[in-house]
């Protein structure tokens, strides 16, 4: 799925209105109406409704939605700046129609502090849309910070109040924090992102039936991982084929006291296909990996750490998980380098090593995989001032070193060497464990090994690391997981995916 900016939805919006062709009320109604049915679907438990409306065409949103509802049988009450009546040309013809019904009470917003908030109510917020220039202030800042402190279910119309669509807030910004925000189309940039995503809640993205012609010509830099993607990446494992045909992958890494990282990256690794798997480990490593993983070799690198790199050409190779970086580990992967200079992974200590010097950063092969954590990622390329620097930087350094940049974070971004950035939404909090990036280096590793591009092993790496985490998080909750769970639902993504894939047929 592309990711708009806002000026590019607005001309999405102009180019419907234009061709489909549709009134732009009607489209206001058309999006109204799918807020209104999700709501619906989704909060039969609540029988009341604070809609707290603008002036712009997002209190337009609100006053119909707030109509929809009340023919469905719930009470609504709207709240407006009875101070301030000069609507945008749609938002007055959908408040004209809502004061059509006597039924549905409309409150000034001075009435908030008083509103009897109790537990059936659900506070929509319809206050700001994507046009917001500047941060609330006045009557506006004083409805959102009483809103704040209510522990109501909170639903926000295409993006919360007082957030901007394309850039970071600062840090004295008001904004409205939703459960729920019920956006239109696309995903925002801002709810992507750390600092800003948080206020967002849920995302619930409503398809408005806005020009596929527009979407499809219009261009982008910023992609969402959505099914449409990973099912044009996916490709259904052949009858007619032999191990040889799935490659081959060694994992380099572990030391001693930290054969566990190598040893759930060669388990995700094989149970993401990959032909011939091999752990190149330290020698003290050997009975575990050997018990652990039997359907991996072993390589002795080492007695206790790894002291020598081969490097076989017809291989892909993952380096760091557990790695360390002493001097003799240091050795080994810069005179490994100068063997291999084919694309591979790097990840965990080997980028620690990396990031020692900048001339080590010249050395990493043309089209490799990086994987770094926000920290490491620092280490590497310096500090940034927030998420949304740090991903202009790893654009920046994605370029000029000709690689892919995996940057973990809640919402992972893989970044490829042309500047664009795909951005996954699955996985959860439960991946906030020790050894969850080693799987994911194993998944990519087993991915590119099996002849899938670069970018298509990072793009469907990142995403069914994330959607095994789901499943895992629904049998055992974001506590309980654990790695190897995530390890385990493997096979069940990989069940989803050719279920799907066949369906298509």
């Amino acid at each position: 799925m592309k990711i708009f900016t806002v000026e590019n939805i607005r001309l999405a919006d102009e180019y419907t209105i234009q061709n489909e062709p549709v009134s732009s009320i009607q489209l206001m109604e058309r999006a109204a109406f799918n807020c209104a049915e999700w709501i619906f679907s989704n909060c039969k438990h609540h029988t009341k409704f604070a809609i707290f409306c603008g002036t712009g065409n997002n209190g337009g949103d609100g006053f119909a939605i707030a109509r929809m509802l009340y023919l469905k049988g719930f009470d609504v009450d709207v709240f407006i700046n009875k101070d301030n009546l000069k609507f945008s040309d749609n938002a007055l013809i959908n408040y004209k129609r809502l004061k059509e019904i006597s039924r549905i009470s409309l409150k000034d917003f001075h009435e908030t502090s008083q509103y009897h908030f109790d537990e059936k109510t659900i506070v929509i917020d319809a206050l700001f849309g994507t046009g917001l220039s500047r941060k609330p202030e006045g009557i506006f800042k004083k409805v959102i910070e009483i809103l704040k402190t209510k522990s109501n279910p909170k639903i926000s119309i295409d993006i919360p109040s007082g957030m901007f669509a394309d850039q970071i807030h600062d840090e004295n910004s008001i904004i409205f924090k939703a459960d729920y925000t019920l956006t239109f189309q696309f995903w925002k940039k801002n709810f992507l992102h750390p600092e800003t995503g948080s206020f967002a809640g849920k995302v619930i993205v409503l398809d408005i039936n806005l020009s596929k012609e527009f979407i499809q010509n219009a261009s982008t830099d910023n992609f969402v991982i959505d099914d449409e993607i990973v099912r044009n990446i996916f490709k259904v494992r052949q009858d007619f084929a032999h191990k040889g045909t799935y490659g081959k992958s060694i994992i380099v890494g572990g030391s001693y006291g930290k054969i566990g990282a190598v040893v759930l990256a060669v388990k995700s690794a094989l149970k993401t296909g990959s032909g011939l798997t091999f752990a190149l480990a330290p020698n003290c490593g050997y009975e575990t990996l050997q018990t652990s993983t039997p359907e991996a070799m072993f390589i002795n690198g080492g007695e206790k750490n790894i002291q020598q790199i081969i490097a076989q050409k017809d291989a892909v190779y993952v380096i760091g998980p557990g790695l360390g970086t002493e001097k003799d580990i240091e050795k080994a992967l810069l005179e490994f380098f100068e063997d291999y200079h084919s694309p591979l992974i790097l990840d965990a200590d080997a980028l620690n090593i990396i990031s020692k010097s900048e001339n080590y950063l010249k050395l990493i092969p043309k089209k490799s995989i990086i994987t770094p954590h926000p920290k490491e990622f620092e280490r590497l390329f310096g500090k940034t001032a927030n998420s949304f620097e740090r991903l202009d930087l790893a654009k920046t350094k994605a370029k000029e070193l000709e690689i892919f940049i995996v940057l973990k974070d809640h919402h992972t971004q893989v970044v490829t060497p042309e500047g664009k950035v795909f951005y996954n939404i699955t996985g959860n909090s439960g991946l906030a464990k020790g050894g969850s990036g080693d799987i994911l280096t194993g998944i990519i590793t087993s991915l590119l090994a099996q002849k899938y591009t670069e970018e298509e092993a990072a793009i469907l790496g990142v995403w069914l690391h994330g959607k095994a985490a789901d499943f895992a998080a629904e049998k055992y909750s974001k506590e309980a997981m654990q790695p190897t769970n995530v390890i385990d639902e493997i096979g069940n993504v990989f069940l989803y995916l050719n279920k799907k894939a066949t369906t298509q047929l």
